[in-house]
């Protein structure tokens, strides 16, 4: 389908959607006005984007004719000709930007996440760069106006974090996280190095869409709840009730604990928000193997033992090795400062997609149509 007939069809339907918000019967039903709301909502961006691009096309069209009509004025034609020029890189621009809306969307980039950061080689100094990457998904979570929720965590002798699974709450929180995946890697002089040696450690982390209840159902009779005391650092008892909280979903053999809270039915709700997720994933591998090859096909194998990023504390370095990206800023980064190498990320997975041919709707190939057509 032209992509023009496409975009005309969803701002008309954008426009149903705007006239549906303004009936009696939809105003009277909750529920059917939130699904409208939000189906209207879901179109905003691209239909004002395809607004602006028709706007920016009738200019180009009048400074074209203006262009064409100020051959007696040497003057006048090169002004037109120096805002037709300005127009033209605008209006490319738009319709960069219109490829991109246009693509499939992934139906988990507005979901939430569990985010599970665990330290891997390097003892007590992977644990140390743990608590440091989460310090690090903190801080920017707060920059995008996200809550964060420590659902289980266990700490090291020093101080570090050897796991931390919590729950990040907020607007498209998946679509932004959703690269993170994968080992990362840290090279720098430990604070217990008495030599001064640089060492390197990694810690992996996974970003898991939060799975709806409506999405992942449980049987009851699938999972074992076992009760244990929790315990802290080197053991220490946190509290002598048998407060925390294990599940086993029986099937698959996927195990979560749960012992932050001092309140085992808060342990067990937190724990199973946990195991919908990762439920939730192993169905998407299991149902969606097109769009597993296809993220394999862009990130390499997807395995979380592949190393994705290198921080290197010396060089105040740090390096994304799926897109070839380098940055000296490890310290703002560090600090949650983190869109450079975000939007890098989304860029290039983007471009990539724009580079397959789309599926038309008989599930035939077509060859990317120009706007301007």
């Amino acid at each position: 389908m032209h992509y023009l007939n496409k975009l005309a069809e969803i701002e008309s339907k954008y426009e149903g959607l705007t006239e549906q918000l303004g009936k009696a019967e939809v105003l009277a039903d909750p529920n059917v006005y939130q699904k409208t709301a939000k189906a209207r909502a879901d179109l905003t961006e691209i239909v004002e984007k395809y607004q602006e691009w028709k706007t920016i096309s009738k200019s180009v069209k009048d400074t074209k004719a203006l262009v064409d009509e100020s051959s007696s004025d040497p003057e006048m034609k090169a002004m037109a000709h120096e805002e037709l020029m300005d127009l033209e890189k605008r209006l490319e621009k738009v319709e960069q930007e219109l490829n991109v809306l246009l693509l499939p969307r992934d139906p988990n980039d507005e979901k939430n996440v569990v985010l599970e950061i665990r330290a891997g080689t390097g003892g007590d100094e992977a644990s140390l760069f743990a608590q440091d990457i989460f310090r690090m998904y903190i801080r920017f979570a707060e920059s995008q106006h996200w809550r964060v929720e420590v659902l289980s965590s266990s700490m090291s002798g020093v101080g570090g974090l050897k796991e931390v699974i919590a729950l990040v709450e907020g607007k498209k929180v998946y679509s932004k996280l959703k690269y993170e995946s994968g080992v990362h890697r840290v090279q720098r002089v430990p604070a217990t190095e008495q030599q001064g040696r640089i060492h390197t450690s990694a810690i992996t982390v996974a970003v898991l869409p939060e799975a709806d209840e409506v999405e992942i159902q449980i049987d009851p009779k699938d999972i074992r709840i076992d009760t244990f005391c929790s315990s802290g650092p080197g053991g220490q008892s946190v509290n002598t009730t048998y407060s925390a909280v294990r599940l086993t979903h029986i099937p698959t053999g996927t195990i979560v604990s749960c012992q932050d809270e001092k309140s085992q039915i808060k342990n067990r709700a937190k724990g199973m928000r946990v195991l919908r997720s990762r439920l939730y994933e192993l169905e998407l591998q299991n149902q969606q193997k097109q769009i597993i090859e296809e993220r394999r096909s862009m990130i390499g194998s997807g395995d979380r033992s592949e190393k994705i990023r290198t921080y290197n504390y010396p060089q105040n370095r740090v390096s994304d090795h799926r897109i070839g990206l380098t940055l000296h800023q490890l310290d703002r980064i560090m600090d949650g400062k983190m869109d450079d190498i975000i939007d890098a990320l989304i860029a290039h997975y983007q471009a990539a997609k724009l580079m397959q041919p789309p599926k038309s709707e008989g599930g035939v190939d077509e060859a990317p149509s120009a706007l301007a057509g």
